[in-house]
């Protein structure tokens, strides 16, 4: 009998949390969705600004002239009414001058902002996603949230402190700095320069000239056309040279091994040294000094700009791509 009850208990329990999550006040408090949309006529070549203490960017070109915007806040366990609070003081402001765009959101009562953001900030979702001309330049800035630029010919400024950095597709220069996550860019057709401190780097092609820096995390670099600076003080560095350099190149790990593959016909003079493993070369090289285990310094095709590189932490691997 006693096991009997304690089923019909447990039974009971169980119907009950079923038609409460079913109830309206339930649906009520889950999520509180606001949308807002607008759109702006410009002439390609125009700048896009966009400065939010919240939430992701996602900007995108597309042929025509204008730009769209569409903002999306969602609030976590609150009523509507109580999200309309919230919103009404954190609002999203548009302005037009000109070809340019500027997109603000900001929290109203600045002495009070810290404690919005303890009681607010962990349910609170923002993402702004945007249209532009296919030739356009972005300023970005977000103080919690990621990044994303795609299909886009112009400068990109962006910075975030909470998120991650992508881009693909970008003819311009780039220059993105995190401080809280991964940099991931595809193709681009111009110089770069991202800085994260809590991330990995991965570049798939770069037709300009790469500066990249992490605190944490690893750099790998598919394939760089131009000359490439590189370091990280917690990972590995992977790096292909596809084009003869112009100017010098320098990579230094301070937490892992490098690798760094070089085209046929590439002419550079090595000056490679590690404190924590081997220096090795696939590649014929001419020797400028007595070889070490741990230190190489040769020409390569007769020699060029330098190639300097330098690791704390591991081998570094010369080889041919």
């Amino acid at each position: 009998m006693r096991l009997q009850k304690k089923k019909s208990s447990f039974a009971l329990a169980a119907s009950a949390a079923a038609i409460l999550a079913l109830s309206p006040a339930a649906v009520l408090y889950a999520v509180t969705e606001d949308t807002i949309e607008r759109s702006f006529s410009v002439k390609p070549g125009g700048t896009l600004k966009v400065d939010t203490q919240r939430g992701g960017i996602e900007v995108e070109g597309a042929p025509g002239n204008r730009v769209e915007v569409k903002v999306i806040r969602e609030i976590r366990n609150t009523s509507r009414e109580k999200a309309q609070e919230i919103w009404e003081k954190f609002p999203v402001d548009f302005r037009q001058q000109g070809n340019d765009v500027f997109v603000t959101a900001e929290y109203i009562e600045k002495n009070r902002l810290r404690r919005f953001w303890d009681d607010i900030g962990r349910r609170l979702r923002v993402r702004f996603i945007i249209t532009v001309p296919e030739v356009y330049q972005l300023d970005l800035k977000t103080s919690g949230g990621g990044i994303s630029v795609a299909q886009v010919e112009g400068q990109i400024l962006s910075r975030t402190s909470g998120g991650s950095l992508n881009f693909d597709a970008i003819t311009g220069d780039i220059r993105g700095r995190t401080s809280g996550g991964s940099i991931t860019i595809g193709q681009v057709n111009g110089d770069t320069e991202v800085h994260t401190s809590g991330g990995s780097i991965t570049i798939s092609q770069a037709r300009g000239d790469v500066d990249a820096h992490t605190s944490g995390g690893s750099i790998t670099v598919h394939e760089v056309m131009g000359t490439i600076r590189a370091d990280t003080s917690g990972g590995s560095i992977k790096a292909t040279i596809t084009r003869q350099p112009q100017g010098d190149c320098y990579l230094k790990t301070s937490g892992g091994s490098m690798v760094v593959s070089l085209a046929e016909g590439i002419a550079v003079d090595i000056d490679a040294s590690t404190s924590g493993g081997r220096v090795r070369t696939d590649l014929p090289v001419t020797l400028q000094s007595k070889a070490k285990r741990n230190a190489l310094e040769a020409k390569i095709n007769g020699g060029g700009p330098d190639l300097t590189l330098r690791s704390s932490g591991g081998s570094i691997n010369l080889k041919r791509k």
